[in-house]
């Protein structure tokens, strides 16, 4: 049996945090804090209470799962459910209409959730300082481990609300109040790069334990956040600036990780996305789950449990996050086996002629298709919630299968013990291809792109009917040196990442980072409401809508402290 750190989870039971008016500072009642816990034991759990805590969100306020943040408000998906009144503030959400935020719970319970996780961290930090190396002798580690933790909660509220308070496990409960919200972008970028950087310089290559942080994770940890800090923003989110100092950071800190040799990509790209293959070459820091491990349901990913097909009778709820018709056409290639980066859109694609990157079979339901690589069960419109507003396509990568070990259902909802992957080696090399691009470097990322369109070629194998035959026809080939100009990478490189990460969440994250939100958007909004027409009402607006408000709960804790973002 494979060892991971949650081995100790039962440690984390005594930790509980529940949600409060207060989330920066908040003590349940019997919950234990650090100075009750002075044993290196005791400690020990601790520091696996923090782990758990980054896997602690729920279906309302998602922590880790950005289905709802990333994926639907980005042009990858729309809601699905049944119908725009089904769990509203998803589809105002996907509406950018967020600007009453005080009647958003999603937004205000994931703001409370992330800064429980940094609470926990917090908490362990004061415990681990209280021990001597003597008597702890993991303690340089567990600190880096925790630091680890802390940034990687404060990297995830950067990304959803920009403006955030930032403090320490050195901070009193006075404090912490009288920590704003008004730090300079690059200021907060720089605290949470600081924490990463101490892992860097204290973890190990290697950890005994599955899934505990190491110094290599740390390396593409911190490449990721500065790869976000190189385009650099003015007050109302306009990049302004692409910093190259910052870019050759990414590249240093990226080929750090590639050189180690620990990681690779999988020969096919399903192998992230099963529970049989997770921990595999590719994953280098994954949120672990667990079932069967003597609780009563496990712990699992509940974030999402709202997202399997309806009416499937071996799932049964609740059909939420659609694919686009605008994702499914992207998967289109051309006669050479390249995208259609200006045509894909003018019509949708006929799936029963066209060529496609492989990619969209591990990633759509399509009728008729193998769901999840079961060949005996193929996808069917039938299992579609309200395809009369959401269409028939149906999200795959985050489901497992009802047969699947890791499978739990709890009531109507679904659970898994599949890991979820927070920093993957696909992404390095394409974080590293983006840096070399914006470098005026572009030769140099031909080969990592590749790398990764090469993989996708050879991520078949799983994907045929119960005849044999594909239900697709793929067709997807390596960009040459003729015409690779800046401009084309940059834009091969775009393209490629959706692909790569369709529904999975990045997708609205990265549009945001390359300052190309609002055209991009607006663009599909405009052109798939004439297909959905629940979009009607939908704007982005520049300025307002790249980042979520601050909870105005928080605001009024805080009697005013925390500004509120632009345009709310």
């Amino acid at each position: 049996m494979k060892r991971k750190i949650f081995s100790l989870l039962f440690v984390t039971g005594l930790l509980t945090m529940n949600s409060c008016k207060d989330a920066l500072d908040y003590t349940p009642k019997g919950v234990l804090s650090s100075s009750d816990l002075t044993s290196p034991t005791a400690v020990e759990g601790l520091v696996t209470a923090a782990y758990a805590a980054i896997g602690n969100g729920d279906m309302i306020g998602p922590i880790y799962s950005n289905w709802v943040y990333g994926s639907v408000r980005s042009d990858d998906a729309y809601k699905g459910g049944g119908g725009t009144g089904d769990v509203g503030e998803i589809d105002a959400i996907e509406h950018y209409n967020l600007v009453t935020p005080s009647i958003n719970s999603f937004v205000t319970r994931t703001w409370q959730n992330l800064f429980k996780s940094i609470s926990r961290c917090n908490v362990a930090l004061r415990a681990v300082n209280s021990l001597s190396e003597a008597s702890y002798p993991n303690k340089k580690t567990r600190l880096a481990e925790l630091r680890f933790l802390r940034a990687h909660s404060y990297f995830t509220m950067k990304l959803l609300y920009k403006n955030i308070p930032i403090f320490d496990e050195n901070a009193s409960a006075e404090e912490i109040l009288k920590v704003s919200n008004s730090l300079s972008n690059e200021e907060s970028w720089n605290k949470i790069a600081a924490d990463f950087q101490f892992a860097i310089d204290n973890l190990p290559s290697s950890q005994p334990e599955l899934g505990r942080a190491n110094k290599v994770a740390a390396q593409a940890y911190l490449a990721k956040l500065r790869l976000y800090q190189a385009y650099e923003q003015n007050e109302t989110h306009q990049v302004v600036n692409i910093n190259k100092t910052r870019l050759q950071e990414v590249v240093n800190l990226t080929q750090a990780v590639i050189s180690s040799g620990k990681y690779s990509l999988s020969k096919d790209i399903a192998d992230n996305f099963l529970a049989e293959t997770e921990n595999g070459s590719e994953s280098i820091f994954a949120i672990q789950f667990t079932i069967n491990d003597g609780t009563t349901s496990g712990r699992l990913n509940f974030e999402d449990g709202l997202n399997y097909p309806h009416g499937a009778p071996q799932y049964g709820c609740c059909g939420f996050h659609a694919p686009s018709q605008n994702l499914v056409n992207a998967h289109a290639t051309d006669e050479n086996g390249l995208p259609k980066f200006d045509t894909f859109n003018d019509s949708n694609i006929d799936l029963n002629t066209a060529t496609v990157d492989p990619r969209l079979d591990h990633t759509v339901g399509i009728d008729g298709h193998p769901y999840k690589y079961d060949n005996t069960k193929p996808f069917s419109n039938s299992w579609v919630r309200d395809a009369g507003v959401y269409g028939n396509f149906h999200s795959m990568r985050a489901q497992q299968l009802a047969s699947s070990s890791s499978y739990f259902k709890l009531g109507p909802f679904m659970g898994t013990a599949k890991n979820y992957d927070i920093l993957r080696y696909d992404d390095v090399l394409l974080m590293q291809a983006e840096a070399y691009i914006e470098l005026g470097q572009q030769a140099s990322a031909l080969p990592l792109i590749n790398q990764v369109r090469k993989r996708a070629s050879e991520s078949t194998g799983r994907l045929k009917k119960a005849d044999g035959t594909f239900a697709s026809k793929y067709l997807v080939k390596e960009y040459t040196t003729t015409g690779w100009t800046q401009a084309y990478a940059r834009k091969a490189l775009q393209w490629e990442r959706r692909m790569e990460f369709a529904t999975e969440g990045p997708r609205f994250f990265d549009l945001v980072r390359w300052g190309i939100a609002e055209p991009t958007l607006n663009a599909y909004i405009n052109k798939e409401k004439t297909r959905r027409t629940f979009l009607n009402t939908a704007k982005f607006t520049a300025g307002r809508d790249e980042y979520l408000p601050i909870p105005q709960a928080e605001i009024t804790f805080t009697n005013g402290l925390y500004k509120q973002n632009p345009g709310y």
